[in-house]
């Protein structure tokens, strides 16, 4: 089943490869991408620590998402969060607003906290981001191709050809869909 609803943690956020991608395919209406406030600013914070020379460009991405995607921002979460238990309580406001998104899947690279034994309660599931692709891979490639050509496309300061992008996306995890793409490059490749 492809799910309809998917909150993205501030982990998959944070890369901007992987937000570009996911935000591109959610605005083709392969999926609703949701998130918080809390989750917002979580990957901000994550990242300016890195990169603090980022702070115009980051609030720029952000004001861009919200501008692109409207509703995606989830409110009225917090009242949820104290009665949630997860390994990690400071990932109970992500397992909140999804509930109250509707979401069908939290899309995140930290599997560990969010048990499926906890989420099934609520209608949620955790999935890593590469499994999360891998379904729209199998069922809309055709969707998806566009998808990664687009983001391709705007990767001009400076360049990044295929060979880099397929790097870059393999460096944070996404080695299934590299594979994908490596096998499909007549199909995506400009």
């Amino acid at each position: 089943m492809i799910p309809t609803v998917a909150l993205l943690d501030a982990n998959v956020l944070y890369p901007a490869p992987l937000r570009d991608l996911l935000l591109q395919l959610a605005f083709a209406g392969l999926f609703q991408a949701r998130w918080s406030a809390d989750i917002n600013d979580e990957w901000r914070r994550n990242l300016l620590a890195a990169r603090p020379e980022l702070t115009a460009q980051i609030a720029l991405t952000q004001a861009t998402m919200h501008r692109a995607m409207p509703d995606a921002l989830v409110t009225g979460y917090e009242v949820y969060i104290a009665d949630l238990s997860l390994p990690d309580p400071d990932d109970r406001h992500v397992l909140a607003a999804a509930i109250t998104a509707g979401a069908d899947v939290i899309v995140t690279f930290n599997l560990k906290d969010f048990p499926s034994e906890v989420l099934t309660t609520h209608g949620v599931e955790a999935q890593h981001p590469d499994a999360f692709l891998q379904l729209f891979i199998t069922v809309m490639p055709d969707l998806f191709f566009r998808g990664v050509r687009d983001c391709l496309s705007r990767l001009t300061r400076p360049p990044v050809g295929a060979d880099d992008y397929l790097k870059i996306m393999r460096r944070i995890g996404m080695a299934e869909t590299v594979r994908f793409l490596e096998d499909n490059r007549m199909s995506w490749q400009t």
